[in-house]
This record gives structure tokens, sequence and C-alpha cells, in this order.
């Protein structure tokens, strides 16, 4: 009875194999299986090289869980997340709405240089712009904020205001044709055509704020935050601590990733359609 059934699994193993080597071949896809045993291959070896690693300066696997617990329960990562978390994300509900208007009024031609410059921003250092924001909104809690919505405004509007102008203009047309006025073609065209465009945008540049966050949060740390903690155990070289914490900025910034695409698919489910039918 058992040599059937053996005989019937070969071909089986034999196409998953076969499956496998595909991986190595240019524009293959793959079956979700077959990715989930590449992905956890390649964490093996990821995990491997860094248990085995020669650099003295990396600690271990076990020694960075072991410091995420030291920091957690005695050094108050639970309460410093929760600060950051708060920050990051009022950052980026303002900057969303401002990044966002401004890209809807490029439809506007007076609108459209203002825009660009905004745009080139991206290319200024923040190191050189902590004064004048000191001065103009003081310091504390209003310079955090001021400093992270600068920093992803400019690359949001640059995103947004390029998805804008990557509109054909036969939607434009087609609008028109159906008796909309300008206006109306704007709403419906711009606004609610590119809606979907927009959370993928937002999900993009919301990461920023995540690498800006030691920055700010450095500048004035009264408010505390993980970013504040991050920059303290880095002063004392408790590298396990460091890595501790930025395992927990990945994760906190991967959940914001999905959270994010799940908000996209229930706000825009046409657009999830439309990419599985491609």
């Amino acid at each position: 009875m058992n040599a059937p059934t053996g005989l019937a699994e070969t071909p089986k193993v034999t196409k998953q194999a076969a499956g496998l080597l595909q991986a190595f071949s240019p524009n293959k896809i793959l079956s979700r299986t077959a990715m989930n045993i590449i992905i956890a291959v390649q964490v093996a070896i990821f995990l491997l090289l860094w248990t085995f690693s020669a650099f003295a300066v990396l600690p271990k696997p076990l020694e960075v869980l072991n410091s995420i617990r030291e920091l957690w329960f005695k050094q108050g990562l639970g309460q410093e997340l929760i600060t950051s978390v708060s920050l990051n994300l009022e950052a980026v509900a303002i900057s969303a709405v401002i990044s966002i208007g401004l890209a809807y009024l490029t439809v506007l031609p007076f609108f459209r240089p203002l825009v660009n410059a905004l745009g080139k921003g991206r290319f200024l250092s923040m190191a050189g712009f902590t004064l004048v924001f000191t001065l103009i909104v003081g310091g504390g809690h209003a310079l955090k904020l001021s400093l992270l919505v600068f920093a992803m405004t400019v690359f949001f509007v640059t995103s947004m205001a390029a998805v804008v102008s990557e509109i054909p203009k036969a939607d434009f047309d087609y609008a028109r044709t159906l008796r909309m006025s300008e206006w109306r073609v704007v709403w419906e065209v711009v606004v609610l055509g590119t809606a979907d465009k927009a959370f993928e945008v937002l999900r993009q540049n919301a990461a920023i704020g995540w690498m800006m966050l030691t920055l700010v949060e450095g500048i004035y740390r009264g408010e505390g935050g993980i970013g504040a903690l991050l920059l303290n155990q880095q002063k004392f070289f408790k590298m396990s601590e460091v890595f501790g914490i930025q395992i927990i900025i990945l994760i906190v910034g991967l959940f914001q990733d999905v959270i994010i695409g799940f908000v996209r698919r229930a706000v825009c489910p046409y657009a999830v359609l439309t990419l599985e039918r491609k």
C-alpha cells in the first residue's frame, strides 16, 4: 500500500522543485508556496550569517531579543513608542492634506510653479533649517512636528503632482463629453480618479517620518520618544539596545504599511480588482 503512495507523491515533489528552479529564470511567476519557501530560506540564511558574523560590533540575535525585553520592561520602550507613533501619525496626516491639496491645485496653472518649487526642497538638508524652524515655531512638539511635516511634504507633493500630471488626456475629454463642468471634471477625474494612487503615494512616503524620527526627537528630548531613546543607547555604545530599537521601528513601520494598504483596499476596491484582472 505504501509503494503506490510514494510513487504518486514523487511527481508532486519533482514539480515543486522545478517550480523553485524558475526563481532563477527572468519574468517567471511563482506560486505562493514557492515564494514562501524562498522567503523562509532567505530568512534562515540571514539569521545564520548574523549569528556567526565575524564582526564583533554586531550583537547576536539572542542578545538583541534580551535587550528588547530589558528596554520594554525597565526603560519604558512601550511608552516611548506610543509618543513616537502619535507624533508620526500627526505629521503624516498634516503632510497628506497639504501635499494632496497642492497636487490637486496643479490643475490651475497659477499653482504649478509653487508646487514645482516646493518639490525641489527634497534636495535640502534638514540640518541647515533647524534654526529657521525654531525661530518660526519655537521649540518642543511644534518644532518636531514642523520638521517632520516639511521632510514628508517635499517628497509627497512631488510624487502626487506626478500622478496628477500623468492622467491621460482622454479621461478629461471623456468627462467633457458627458457635459460636465470643468470643476466637475476636476472632481471626477483628478480627485476621485486618483484616490487609489493617493493612498499608494501616502504608503510610500509615510516611511520617511520614521527615517527622520531620530533627528527630530534628538533635537528636543523633553517629550521623549523612541528616537531619543535610540540616541541615548547609541551614546553609550549599547549596540544590542540600538539593534533592538531599530527592529521595533521596522516592525511598527511594516505594520503601518499594512494598515494603509488595508484602508486603500477598503476605500478603493476597484483598484484591487483592476490589478487582479491584469
